[in-house]
């Protein structure tokens, strides 16, 4: 199955487009919508407790030119303004203070690791609970499947470019993938790549192998041709993209999402949950997070396998104590939810699981 692209770049504006007056409306626009969920008027903006310093007709003007600029709407024309994904964008990159997770938070994420008589994988579904619930959200984490140990491995010629790579696990699992090659595949090319591995490899993890060739490769250190080497790299490489199929996923919280909010959007709501039940379509974008090695955030649009029910991904991954990607942690809600809260929540739950790996 190819590869989904869910990410969808948006053009916007920056912070540096916008004045200063633009800038403070934008900033209250967004903060009280995130607090209520409902859009934002200019009447409403001017009572607010220290105020903007401006009239109310100053203020609707400016909402004007906001919206003009793509980075609020307006549900219906007497309503008032609510932030779009592209303004909600601009706010989480540059304009939110980020809080970090208080004592009581940190303590309910710290204690799913107490229990030691319970297994890491009960410890994981525990703290994915207890993300969701802090979060109000849905919480998602993908957990690598027991890894693959190479025993042996061997290449069978199909035809001059294209071969059978046949991994066979220490469990007596086999798995067969066909590679294919720019150039002639040589049969004596194919044993010698097959008797490196096996020397090489056996008996340890298919993400361990692939970083010590990559490793040995960019050192010059393997014995091999460069047709060989080729070989290697591209077995491993078919192997190392299935990883992922192999992952367990685990959702919490999924009640969160029907909340007082949603009452009045249950359609959205009903779309969102149907998309989580999509594994791999959440895969996919959990995957996005692994690939890049860092924290990833997607508002509504963005992400076009959930632009359906308008809803936000945040995802971090978590590591071995070697570094290596093990699996993802997230949360899943609607674009209204509370960021600067969320995402240091997210990232502080990343970092606790990658302490339980250790």
């Amino acid at each position: 199955m190819g590869k989904r692209t869910p990410y969808i770049a948006i053009d916007m504006p920056t912070l540096a487009d916008l004045s200063d007056r633009a800038r403070s409306v934008f900033q209250q626009v967004v903060d009280e919508y995130l607090e209520s969920g409902n859009p934002v008027g200019s009447k409403t903006l001017a009572r607010l407790p220290g105020g903007l310093g401006l009239s109310a007709a100053s203020i609707r003007s400016i909402l004007a030119e906001l919206e003009g600029a793509g980075l609020l709407a307006s549900p219906h024309t007497s309503a008032g303004r609510m932030p779009t994904d592209t303004g909600l964008r601009l706010f989480v990159d540059g304009m939110i203070e980020w809080s970090v997770p208080g004592a009581d938070e940190r303590a309910a994420i710290e204690a799913q690791l107490q229990d030691t008589d319970r297994s890491s994988a009960a410890a994981i579904e525990r703290m994915t609970g207890a993300l969701s619930g802090l979060a109000a959200c849905a919480a998602v984490v993908m957990v690598p499947k027991g890894e693959v140990i190479l025993s042996q491995v061997a290449f069978t010629p199909l035809t001059d470019r294209r071969a059978l790579a046949v991994l066979i696990g220490s469990d007596g699992s086999v798995e067969n993938r066909v590679i294919e090659s720019d150039h002639p595949l040589d049969p004596a090319q194919l044993t010698q790549a097959a008797n490196y591995m096996n020397a090489r490899f056996s008996g340890i993890s298919l993400a361990e192998a692939v970083a010590r060739i990559e490793k040995e490769i960019s050192q010059g250190r393997t014995a091999l041709d460069s047709a060989a080497r080729d070989i290697v790299a591209r077995g491993l490489a078919t192997w190392s993209r299935d990883e992922r199929d192999r992952a367990v996923l685990i959702v919490r919280g999924q009640a969160h999402l029907i909340d007082d909010a949603a009452a009045a959007d249950l359609e959205r709501v009903r779309q969102l949950l149907d998309d989580i039940d999509g594994k791999e379509d959440l895969l996919d974008v959990l995957d996005l997070a692994r690939e890049a090695r860092a924290m990833k955030i997607f508002i509504g649009s963005e992400n076009k396998l959930y632009s359906l029910s308008g809803s936000s991904v945040i995802a971090s991954p978590y590591q071995s104590a070697e570094g290596r990607i093990l699996g993802v942690v997230g949360v899943i809600g609607p674009t209204r939810l509370n960021y600067a809260r969320i995402i240091p929540m997210v990232d502080y739950t990343a970092k606790t699981l990658s302490r339980l790996m250790k």
